[in-house]
């Protein structure tokens, strides 16, 4: 890629220097956090979480700007001009996640019912949303997150705190924990118990949830569970086709949108013929606003896919923004006699272990994509993964051959 791309003569909106692919990578950083706030702001209907949701959409909105007047003034030829029309669109993507998560966060702000039993069902998604006050007693009290690294420990990974009547948004390693601090968390299920004993806190009861479906209130909430898991995976799965050039990875994210679209459909035929036997029926709306929500970010994945359908060539410089990225992407090979060969994703506990979410295993030319709990792993799969860079160490060292 010419190096007008990474121009540090490009100007933002104060005429400030700016770097596109820093903008890219921001874009995308930002994306990512809006989603889980987005998500957090439902689970404990908190409106300072949606505020903060809308207030970073502003930001987007500008980042979209500097995209656009950094991708006019890096192209001088045809050829430049194709490979960055391909970065412009992945930005756009980026922004119609963010777009997103902000109309979500309105249903709250406008005080949209959301039914209770959706909210005990967001925790049997893939990826869990918790949270959790540090006590007195805790090893995180003055620490830096820096320095306890609890992606990579735990598996959880905060997404904001609250610190009295304050809130800090997407902390990071420089960040000083203190007694008190509440912690929104997510990750994946086996992270909870670890994050919990950090804080110095008693083990939390589980709640059970719906557990089976028992009406069709309950069948519809766990549709949505559901369709959240399959969007988040398409967009993971967006980052890999593209980082890797991979078209049977893109197929698998225009196959999920093609799937999403048939669930949401299915919610809206059951919203239609069940609204005259729920009340409240102002309950409703907030399911067909969760559908739209998830199906608008998997719509958005595969937009973002669609360069590689349309043989767009990706620049090398989209493999720094992945790698530079607050998550980044990972892909590791299981070695014979490694740690992880002949284990199975429960017994190996990557999540808690290493932070690293499975996105998909490759044994030969078959892709396993959202690899369940029993997935067992053998030499010479690969792993695609997604998580922290020093979670990607340990997930490194573990596929290795033990001496």
């Amino acid at each position: 890629m010419p190096d007008t791309v990474d121009n540090e003569d490009m100007f933002d909106l104060d005429r400030q220097p700016v770097n596109f692919k820093d903008v890219l990578i921001e874009m995308k950083d930002v994306s990512e956090l809006m989603v889980d706030l987005a998500y957090s702001a439902i689970l404990f209907e908190s409106k300072e979480i949606a505020r903060e949701v809308v207030n970073l959409e502003e930001s987007m909105n500008r980042l979209l700007y500097q995209a656009r007047i950094t991708s006019i003034l890096g192209a001088r030829r045809l050829e430049e001009a194709e490979s960055m029309s391909g970065l412009l669109q992945i930005a756009e993507g980026a922004e119609r996640i963010s777009n997103a998560a902000s109309d979500i966060a309105n249903v709250i702000l406008k005080d949209i019912q959301i039914p209770i039993r959706m909210r005990r069902a967001l925790p049997e998604a893939e990826e869990v949303t918790v949270r959790i006050e540090i006590s007195e007693s805790s090893e995180l009290v003055n620490a830096l997150l820096g320095e306890v690294r609890l992606q990579s420990t735990t598996g959880m990974r905060i997404i904001a705190i609250r610190r009295g009547r304050f809130w800090i948004y997407d902390p990071d390693k420089d960040t000083r924990l203190e007694k008190g601090d509440v912690l929104i968390a997510k990750g994946p299920e086996d992270g909870i118990d670890p994050l919990w004993r950090l804080a110095g806190r008693a083990l939390p009861q589980i709640d059970p949830g719906i557990g089976q479906p028992v009406d069709n209130l309950d069948r519809a909430v766990l549709l949505i569970v559901e369709m959240k898991n399959v969007s988040e995976l398409a967009v993971g799965l967006a980052y890999t086709a593209l980082l890797f050039d991979s078209k049977d990875i893109a197929e698998e994210v225009f196959w999920l949108n093609e799937r999403m679209d048939s669930m949401r459909l299915s919610l809206e035929l059951w919203v239609l013929e069940e609204a005259k036997k729920i009340e409240p029926i102002e309950s409703l709306r907030g399911l067909l606003h969760m559908a739209a929500f998830a199906d608008a970010i998997c719509s958005a994945a595969s937009s973002i896919v669609d360069v590689i359908r349309r043989d767009i060539e990706i620049p090398p410089i989209f493999k720094k923004i992945i790698r530079e990225s607050d998550e980044i992407i990972s892909r590791i090979d299981v070695q014979a006699g490694s740690f992880l060969d002949g284990k199975t994703l429960k017994e190996a506990s990557l999540g808690a272990v290493t932070g690293m979410i499975v996105l998909a295993i490759k044994r030969g030319e078959q892709w396993i994509y959202r690899p369940k709990k029993n997935a067992r792993l053998y030499e010479g799969d690969t792993i695609i993964a997604k998580g922290r860079r020093d979670g990607e160490c340990r997930l490194f060292s573990l596929s290795k051959a033990e001496q």
